[in-house]
């Protein structure tokens, strides 16, 4: 999975998202502010078609309308606003249409600016998107890649917000889990993956392991034009990396894991090369 999986394209032009404190929002008159905000609102370079075609296969998405803008669009935020989320879904459903056989996740997991009539846009857009492709809640258990391929589905939808109980394509965000550490310190983070997998649902959700590290307002003023990527990820992703292969899938184990900028390291193939494990399981069993 990716982190921020939309922001690897944010509007300097646009006004600041109301994701953000009424500090910046002040402070964003300023055109160096936005020039700053997007080095540390940009936690990807990959579009959704080059993460897709590296192996990404679950998104992290926050979205919004505009306020002040006529209609009920919705866009991907994270402090800037980046592209209309139909036209994200449209990308993705393109290589879903190209590969029946892959399975994606879409956490829509933090709204902004939206009321009820923004959310039923939204969620008719998806419908539109994909169609039939949409997998109905079911037992997590029960949703094998055979299941979905005998059914031709290939999304599974997480909506965190109340409104999820009238579709039965729209999972509760409460079975897609992403504790989050919230910390800029490496070996405090990769002691939070450790703990939150130990305590992990055995049965019945999905559990997102955020490989990432967050800025704190001190971290950002010290490094202001190095930005996200220079200060925090590059010199730690190497250890992420290595708790990574160190892991193992399966109950109790990592099921889906996130990091910024996947494609500065072998992030995509080394958490897929995890199913090998489940592999040599199956066969020292038989």
């Amino acid at each position: 999975g990716s982190h921020d999986s939309f922001s690897y394209w944010v509007d300097e032009k646009s006004p600041v998202g109301p994701d953000q404190a009424t500090a910046i929002k002040r402070l964003a008159r300023i055109s160096l502010v936005k020039k700053i905000m997007k080095k540390w609102s940009v936690t990807q370079n990959l579009t959704f078609k080059e993460q897709l075609e590296g192996g990404i296969r679950y998104f992290d998405l926050r979205v919004s309308s505009k306020p002040g803008e006529i209609g009920q669009e919705i866009y991907f935020i994270h402090g800037l606003f980046g592209i209309k989320v139909w036209d994200g879904l449209k990308e993705i459903n393109t290589f879903l249409e190209e590969h029946p056989k892959e399975v994606i996740f879409l956490d829509f997991n933090h709204f902004y600016a939206m009321d009820d009539s923004h959310h039923y846009f939204l969620i008719n857009r998806i419908r539109s998107a994909f169609g039939s492709k949409l997998c109905s809640v079911e037992c997590v258990e029960y949703v094998t890649l055979q299941y979905l391929w005998e059914k031709k589905q290939q999304v599974l939808i997480f909506y965190h917000y109340p409104l999820y109980k009238e579709y039965t394509f729209l999972w509760p965000g409460n079975k897609m889990p992403a504790p989050w550490a919230n910390t800029t310190n490496v070996h405090k983070l990769l002691q939070f993956l450790e703990t939150t997998l130990e305590e992990r649902s055995r049965y019945g959700t999905f559990h997102v392991s955020q490989a990432i590290l967050t800025p704190r307002v001190k971290t950002i003023a010290r490094n202001l034009v190095r930005g996200l990527k220079n200060t925090l990820v590059h010199r730690n992703l190497p250890m992420i990396l290595n708790w990574v292969k160190a892991q193992k899938p399966g109950v109790m184990g990592v099921n889906i894991i996130t990091s910024d900028f996947v494609e500065l390291v072998d992030f995509a193939a080394t958490v897929i090369a995890l199913n090998d494990l489940l592999l040599e399981e199956d066969e020292s069993t038989t």
